[in-house]
Order: C-alpha cells, then structure tokens, then sequence
C-alpha cells in the first residue's frame, strides 16, 4: 500500500472504518515490516482490526488467542511424540537404531501459529494475530521476543527458521496487566477510542443494513451517554451492533418502545450494570 489512505479505503472497503491514526499505524506496521500493539477498552474493535486488515489484503489471518499458561507448544511448534514413538517402534520391528537425529527432523515438526506465519509461502505476508496478550504469562511474552524483532523462530534441534516475507503482526492488549517493556520496544503502538457517535453510526449502518436510520442514531447516541456510567463494562461496538440487531428483529424504529428495556442484556452484561442502564432508559422515556 502506498498510503494511509489507500489502507483506509480499502478498510472502508470491507467495512472496517478507521481514522487518520488507526489508517497511519497499519500503513507503517506494513511499509516498516513491525509488529503493531493495539490497546484500547474491550469492543473497541482492536481484533476487528486484523481480521479487517487481512480481508482487505485479500491474506491469510493466522490467529492466537492467548490466555493464561499458555506454553510455546501451543503457540510457536511441538514436537509429534506420536509420529516418533511410531518411528521407533517401526525401526525396532526392521532391527534397526534410530538417533536423536533422525527423530527431531522436519518431519515430526507441528507447526503452530507463529511457526506457521513464519513459514508461509504465499506471495503476500500473513495476518498474524496475537490476540489479548495481556492475559497470557510474562514468560510467554519472552518466547516472543525473538520473533518479534527479527521475524525468526529458533529451534534448537533444527536451527532458525526465518520469514521470506515478514508477517504483518498485529497484537492486541485489553491492559489487565502491564506488558514488558521489551514486548512494547519491539512494537508500533496505537490506541483505539470508542468512536465518535457519528462514525459509530456508520459501523452500525454498514453492520445492520436493515435497521430504521432514528434507531441507529439514538442507539449510539445512547450508548455513548452509557459509557459514561459507572459499569462494570462498558458497551462496545459488538454489544451496540447486538442491541440495534435485536432492536431491529423486533420492529423497533426508535427508543421510545416498550420492547427497549427487554433487550437490555445486549448491552449490559450484569445485574447492576442492567440496573444502571434500565434506569437511563426511564429517565430519557417521553
């Protein structure tokens, strides 16, 4: 991509709608081959953002979902202890010796996401996500370290295995706990707002095409207001986007319907934050 604003447009293309910051990150984690953080609150769209990005490149997303404990035989390569101890058996049954050699070899190598992204063969670089790394362990952040600066993966039986094409690296970070510094020096960093209501507006357009045009200005209006409250979790685009799509199934043209306040476990997600928003709702009633 040349620009920013061709990756805009071709994210408005698939309708991903960034701004000038959001369009400025991707173009450089891109042009400059680095991995890109994204942090920004839950539903912010930070791994729309990389599912997105990978349509409009028209590439593979290879996504890791990270979480707490987990291990590089889930995340980098495994050995395929089934394979090898089948190989032993078989050369036990020819009176044959296998070394260490022959059973660390390529053949018995399980490629998981990163190693998978490192090796890719298309013509155009891989999405890869990492997705919430927050929630994984610090050691899991070291394992990433050489990858993320050099876009290899050493394997002590094999070697180092090299990208011909870096992967374009998007990680994303809800900020549960701090990230390593050397994680985030290894990064193009950007912060996700919530939208602007009338940019949350268009996503909830394109997202529910059939939805009455007051409906969706007043849901994101509204929701925008709620965010504002004390909740335990804030709306995000997904939960307005549910809300609007419920709204709609039901006929509803605006918020001044009864069938409102039913629908409310779209956008709150506990009792008190049901609480909360059901009494914003009577509040703003005619």
């Amino acid at each position: 991509m040349k620009d920013p604003y061709e990756v805009a447009n071709r994210l408005d293309a698939v309708d991903y709608l960034v701004d000038e910051g959001l369009a400025m990150a991707m173009f450089l984690a891109i042009r400059l081959g680095k991995p890109l953080l994204l942090e920004g609150e839950p539903g912010v769209g930070k791994t729309a953002a990389a599912k997105a990005l990978s349509l409009a490149l028209d590439t593979p997303l290879i996504r890791l979902q990270c979480y707490e404990g987990l291990t590089a035989g889930e995340a980098l390569y495994e050995w395929n202890y089934q394979r090898q101890l089948l190989a032993i058996r078989l050369a036990e049954a020819r009176h044959e010796k296998l070394a260490d050699a022959d059973l660390f070899t390529a053949e018995f190598l399980q490629e998981r996401a990163i190693l998978r992204a490192v090796r890719h063969q298309g013509p155009t670089p891989p999405v890869l996500l990492i997705d919430e790394i927050d929630r994984a362990d610090d050691e899991f952040e070291a394992l990433l370290f050489e990858f993320l600066g050099e876009a290899a993966i050493t394997i002590p039986e094999l070697g180092t295995f090299t990208a011909v094409r870096p992967p374009i690296v998007v990680l994303t970070s809800n900020r549960s706990r701090d990230l390593h510094d050397a994680l985030r020096r290894r990064c193009l960093y950007h912060w996700i707002e919530f939208p602007a209501p009338a940019r949350a507006a268009e996503i909830v357009r394109r997202a529910v095409p059939g939805a009455a045009e007051p409906l969706i200005r007043t849901a994101t209006e509204f929701v925008g207001r709620v965010r504002g409250l004390e909740l335990d979790k804030a709306p995000g685009l997904a939960e307005t986007i549910d809300w609007v799509s419920a709204l709609s199934a039901l006929g509803v043209a605006d918020l001044t319907d009864a069938a409102v306040v039913s629908t409310l476990g779209t956008i709150a997600k506990t009792p008190d934050d049901r609480t909360a928003v059901a009494l914003v709702v009577s509040e703003e009633a005619p």
